[in-house]
């Protein structure tokens, strides 16, 4: 990682771990890192150089991030080549990753567990598996609920709310068990 400041190395390090762990190739997550924090939109010539990979990794990760919505294409006044930036808004570039994930892995396992709960009902024979299903089905309804109603809400309104102290337990008070 040439001329990146020990500092910068070791986010980038980082969020590639932590890519990792959240099901994302490390590579990818080192661009997404790289150009995140950069201040000017880089030529995959530049990423290459940046993070010492090479330029069909970069271009598959790359196509990855642009598929994911988080990196774009930009162009530089008397420059031919493709640039990349990253969503400079941090909160914009977290609901943008939740949608994603929400519609890769919560809408199938909700299509699967209604389509489950309905066979289950319908032949009436087991009733076990029935009532985890259902259990589980309830959750993730919950949960997409939830998401559609709070996807909506301004950015600064999201802030808000997040950064208010003691939010929680006041909401415990008003839904005590």
């Amino acid at each position: 990682m040439t001329n990146l400041t020990p500092t910068a190395q070791k986010f980038i390090i980082h969020w590639g771990e932590m890519g990792e762990r959240w099901g994302i190739n490390r590579t990818i997550a080192q661009i997404h890192a790289l150009l995140y924090i950069t201040s000017k939109p880089l030529n995959a010539e530049e990423i290459c150089d940046a993070l010492s990979l090479a330029r069909s990794t970069v271009s598959v990760g790359l196509r990855e991030l642009q598929n994911w919505k988080i990196v774009k294409v930009v162009h530089v006044l008397g420059d031919r080549t493709d640039h990349f930036e990253t969503l400079g808004d941090v909160w914009e570039m977290f609901r943008v990753i939740v949608n994603n994930r929400k519609c890769q892995e919560l809408d199938p396992t909700l299509e699967m567990l209604r389509e489950a709960v309905g066979i289950l009902e319908t032949n009436q024979e087991d009733p076990h598996t029935l009532k985890k299903l259902t259990g589980m089905l309830d959750l993730f309804e919950t949960v997409s609920s939830v998401y559609e109603q709070a996807k909506d809400i301004p950015t600064k309104t999201v802030v808000r709310i997040a950064k208010m102290s003691n939010i929680v337990s006041k909401i415990l008070k008003v839904f005590p068990d």
